[in-house]
């Protein structure tokens, strides 16, 4: 069954210069991208993206985290893998959320670290379910910025400004 998983590169990982090897891991998924783009995160946005863990002790730090605040890299990669059972082999890749706990030949088990704060360094984020990977899909991503139909649209008529190059 085709899925879609919204995966992020976070922080750590671009800081480190870990985008090609990540890429490389998820290519054995043999999943297409059918979604890219460098996103500057807002803290309206991490807030959102992470809103389930509003009440944890660490939503603060987790922000900052994803924001790029902790790592002078205020960008995230953003991704949108797509096909059969795309989910569960994107995660399978990535491994535990925890570093500790990830497999080694993982890539959270390769790279990712907790610091002394107790946050989780893991570098990259896996949609944990089609529908939050739905939600978190909608939530990065414009329908025009997907170059398949994953979610029912609508067309609006709107005059907006478009910017150009000059």
């Amino acid at each position: 069954m085709n899925q879609a998983a919204l995966i992020l590169i976070k922080p750590d990982g671009l800081k480190k210069s870990l985008t090609g090897n990540i890429l490389t891991r998820l290519s054995e998924s043999k999943l297409e991208i059918v979604a890219a783009k460098m996103v500057r995160v807002s803290k309206a946005l991490a807030e959102e993206h992470y809103k389930h863990l509003t009440d944890k002790p660490f939503f603060a730090e987790i922000i900052k985290y994803l924001c790029g605040e902790l790592h002078d890299r205020r960008k995230v990669m953003a991704l949108v893998y797509w096909g059969d059972c795309a989910i569960a082999k994107c995660r399978e890749l990535a491994g535990s959320t925890n570093p500790e706990e990830a497999e080694a030949t993982t890539i959270r088990g390769s790279y990712g670290r907790i610091t002394t704060s107790g946050v989780y360094e893991n570098v990259i984020h896996v949609s944990s379910n089609e529908i939050e990977a739905e939600r978190e899909i909608k939530l990065w991503f414009n329908p025009g910025d997907i170059i398949v139909e994953l979610y029912p649209v609508k067309e609006i008529s709107k005059v907006k400004k478009v910017k150009v190059w000059g």
